[in-house]
């Protein structure tokens, strides 16, 4: 996975057929490399339908998931194992590269303690099985480090990189996100130094879910360090500016976080590739 990407929650949540021509269409209007494709309901996706949105577009596709709760691997590892195989097969079907998110768990997971080698034992039997899976399926697994307010699990680039190592397997990598790692890294460009290895995927994201530029994420330190490790994967805008309100509670947002969509992928956009550019990354 390489180039530049834009999260289809940009057009949709739902990836029905109509969620599915509105954002490919879109995705290819500002000459992405690739597009994020939520996989919320994986059962109901017309995979052959999709591939040839891709394939008519010249856009390659990444998959993405939270677990939802009756599928947590903390506590249910064999139902997050067939959910995962579920998605990962439809990801494949669609000719997607990879699953990545949340794959170990949900948002809003949290036992209000500090996570427990049970928990973690079982993220990784989860994840495991799942990654052989999706190895079988000639596919990538991602993990996703996201802030202490969404999950008790893996908070920061140092937790996905153990949990990664855990696990063993070379198609497993580590996806970090600006939005999170303004939250819990000790400096974002430290984050990124610890993943060097490991890292394939990043969302680009604001302090507050908006226009990229416009918030409090400290930018030119984080496109410095992925100059540094010589970044080769992905960078994917991710902003929740048409996220529908039934969907506001699972990631506290309570207030538009800018105009529109195209005052993001218009502003947005431009910065993000303009600092790629800066940065030797484009």
């Amino acid at each position: 996975m390489q180039g530049f990407g834009i999260h289809a929650a940009m057009w949709t949540m739902t990836w029905d057929r109509a969620g599915a021509e509105r954002a490919i269409a879109g995705a290819a209007k500002y000459k992405a490399d690739l597009i994020e494709i939520p996989l919320l309901d994986a059962p109901s996706v017309d995979a052959q339908h999709t591939r040839a949105l891709l394939d008519r577009h010249g856009i390659r596709a990444a998959c993405s998931l939270v677990l939802p709760q009756p599928a947590w691997a903390s506590i249910r590892p064999d139902a997050a194992i067939a959910h995962l195989t579920t998605a990962m097969d439809k990801a494949a079907e669609m000719g997607g590269e990879a699953l990545t998110g949340v794959t170990y768990g949900g948002t809003n997971e949290r036992t209000g303690f500090p996570p427990t080698q049970g928990e973690y034992d079982n993220l990784t039997r989860a994840l495991e099985a799942a990654a052989k899976h999706a190895k079988s399926l000639g596919i990538q697994l991602g993990v996703e480090a996201v802030n202490r307010y969404e999950s008790h699990l893996i908070n920061s680039a140092e937790q996905a990189v153990a949990l990664v190592e855990r696990i063993g397997m070379d198609n497993v990598f580590v996806h970090l996100d600006t939005f999170h790692m303004n939250m819990e890294e000790k400096g974002v460009a430290n984050g990124i130094l610890v993943a060097r290895d490991h890292l394939k995927y990043m969302h680009m994201s604001e302090s507050d879910r908006g226009t990229p530029g416009a918030g409090n994420v400290p930018w030119d330190p984080i496109f410095a360090a992925l100059s540094a490790i010589g970044f080769k994967g992905a960078l994917t805008l991710e902003s929740f500016v048409s996220m529908p309100a039934e969907m506001a509670g699972d990631i506290s947002t309570w207030r538009p976080v800018a105009r529109d969509a195209e005052e993001v992928l218009d502003q947005g956009l431009g910065f993000l590739r303009g600092k790629a550019a800066q940065y030797g990354l484009a």
